[in-house]
């Protein structure tokens, strides 16, 4: 009788819910350095990047370890500022097919005469983040952050938010020399 009682309570099993699980993803700590090369301009990169030296002035800051980079180009404003910020909009807004949003967020640094924005887009896009800034007399930066694979939102989302606060970093810190 004891045996046939320990094999139905030790078979049977209990239905208990799962504890919700997280991803334990660790960022470096957001450390910033100054733009080693001679450009129009002058920012903070983050000391985790890779920066790679491009014609024209432009840049590539690369973060190896997320399989992504921010592209930078410069263009000099030669009385075609509508032409540039038209340029800039339109390669944000041809990632609307894929996008699930577009948010946009103004920037104004008036003590270093710096103007633009920055555009967060939501959704498997193959750009997250782009931004554009200027002077509106001399000088036009453009940006966009690319992950070298497919895009899956939900996958890079904390590595987009990890580097937004770089390319904040970055639009905090610029400025134009003479």
């Amino acid at each position: 009788m004891a045996f046939i009682l320990v094999i139905t309570t030790s078979c049977k099993d209990e239905v208990l819910p799962k504890p919700k699980g997280y991803l334990s993803l660790e960022y470096p700590k957001n450390q910033y350095k100054a733009l080693a090369l001679e450009r129009p301009y002058s920012f903070e990169i983050p000391t985790q990047s890779i920066t790679v030296d491009e014609i024209n002035n432009w840049l590539k800051i690369k973060y190896p370890n997320l399989k992504a980079s921010i592209d930078i180009t410069y263009r000099p404003v030669e009385n075609n500022l509508t032409e540039l910020l038209t340029e800039a909009e339109k390669l944000v807004f041809k990632h609307a097919i894929k996008a699930e949003q577009i948010i946009p967020r103004d920037f104004i640094n008036e003590a270093n005469n710096v103007y633009g924005s920055l555009y967060e887009i939501t959704g498997n896009a193959a750009s997250h983040l782009q931004f554009h800034a200027t002077d509106s007399t001399k000088n036009f930066i453009k940006g966009a952050l690319y992950f070298y694979a497919k895009p899956n939102y939900d996958s890079i989302l904390p590595a987009v938010v990890h580097i937004k606060k770089d390319i904040l970093k970055l639009m905090e810190s610029l400025e134009w020399k003479n």
